[in-house]
């Protein structure tokens, strides 16, 4: 929901950042491996409850994201590249709720559960659209510069990141925002699967 929005905000710096590490010789898909493996360390820190530390490395993996797009717009836009990113985000997105559950299972696992599951709903939906949506040649009016069909909702990637750096900030009510934002991730699983149905229907 707010994706095309904060897009607008940081688009100019990690452009420029970008056109740095082109110069450096780094390729996107270096920096998106890099950006899984500094955001697999909130794992451990989740795990030993060492939240601040979880929300660095969650900074972080996010900043990469932006990061390697940045620099795949600059030296071409691969299918390759593209099937690596999503890829890694979607593991990312489970690893966090995961380290949750491991740190306080007892507090923590059942609100984990209801969320990984909310995100396979979205990200189910979200992917085979794109999947059709490439095999029609439905072009995407709001993300041109992406390498997959973005289809919208009330939860995007702006939204998940503000999620997870509420856990850290707010551990004690984890459970509490997971649930919401599991249901949130409930009514954008049910939206994108109403549209893109008739979409292609």
């Amino acid at each position: 929901m707010l994706d095309r929005y904060s897009i607008q905000i940081i688009k100019q710096p990690l452009k420029q950042a970008a056109k740095g590490l082109n110069t450096l010789g780094i390729s996107a898909n270096q920096i998106t491996l890099a950006g899984f493996a500094l955001g697999c360390f909130a794992f451990p820190a989740l795990i030993y409850q060492r939240y601040d530390l979880a929300l660095l490395f969650i900074c972080l993996n996010r900043i990469a994201d932006g990061l390697d797009g940045a620099l795949a717009r600059i030296q071409g836009i691969t299918d390759a590249g593209g099937f690596l990113d999503i890829s890694l985000d979607f593991l990312f997105y489970s690893l966090i709720p995961f380290g949750f559950a491991l740190a306080l299972p007892e507090q923590n696992a059942l609100a984990s559960a209801f969320l990984i599951f909310s995100f396979i709903g979205t990200g189910s939906s979200f992917l085979a659209f794109a999947v059709m949506a490439s095999k029609r040649g439905i072009e995407n009016p709001v993300y041109k510069n992406k390498s997959l069909y973005y289809m919208s909702g009330i939860t995007e990637g702006t939204e998940t990141i503000a999620c997870f750096i509420l856990f850290c900030l707010l551990p004690q009510h984890y459970s509490l925002i997971a649930y919401t934002f599991g249901g949130l991730c409930w009514i954008t699983t049910f939206t994108r699967i109403y549209s893109g149905y008739h979409t292609l229907k």
